[in-house]
């Protein structure tokens, strides 16, 4: 049972976006589409899920004093993969994405679970929590892209729907604040009816 809650909390009570307000940067920056969003959570993710599991697996080899800068060296490790998987096979995607892969690095969800959670828990825990925070953060991106991109261009996926092109101010950086805003307000109402 508690396998299952350290999955979902990713999804409803922590959720890395709506919630924690935690990776904003990649956010805002990349979710001019859903295609974009599904990208970067699902990069995130598998960062998430890589790091949780070596950070658990030699949490007692490392000392303390170096603890933060292994963590970082083990996250980049994962990035670093990531973008040579997705520069060879995705290049398209990998264009559109540019210096916001590098910067998972820094993400504040993937340094914050791998020393909040994985750093304390079983391997088996710490990558069934990776998951759901990363699975998380992924449906928070492509919900923020597919509204911005069906709102301000008619399409969603790439696929139009409209004819018209929608309302311009959504594929700009103000529409990333204002559906984030909107997006954060329903999730928060949400919550509040299910507490």
């Amino acid at each position: 049972m508690s396998q299952m809650k350290n999955f979902t909390k990713g999804f409803i009570k922590e959720n890395p976006v709506f919630v924690l307000l935690l990776g904003l940067c990649p956010t805002l920056g990349v979710t001019t589409s859903a295609i974009n969003g599904l990208g970067m959570g699902l990069a995130t993710t598998f960062v998430l899920i890589g790091s949780n599991v070596v950070v658990s697996l030699i949490k007692s080899l490392i000392p303390d004093k170096v603890r933060i800068p292994a963590f970082i060296v083990i996250i980049a490790s994962f990035v670093t993969i990531v973008e040579l998987v997705m520069q060879a096979y995705l290049p398209a995607l990998f264009e559109q994405l540019g210096l916001f892969i590098p910067l998972i690095v820094v993400n504040c969800i993937v340094l914050g679970r791998a020393e909040a959670f994985a750093s304390k828990n079983s391997v088996g825990s710490s990558a069934i929590d990776g998951l759901g925070m990363g699975l998380g953060f992924a449906f928070a991106l492509t919900l923020l892209g597919g509204v911005r991109e069906l709102l301000g261009s008619g399409a969603l996926f790439n696929f139009k729907f409209m004819e018209s092109d929608g309302m311009l101010v959504f594929v700009l950086a103000p529409g990333a604040f204002i559906a984030l805003g909107y997006l954060i307000a329903i999730i928060n109402k949400m919550n509040k009816k299910n507490a």
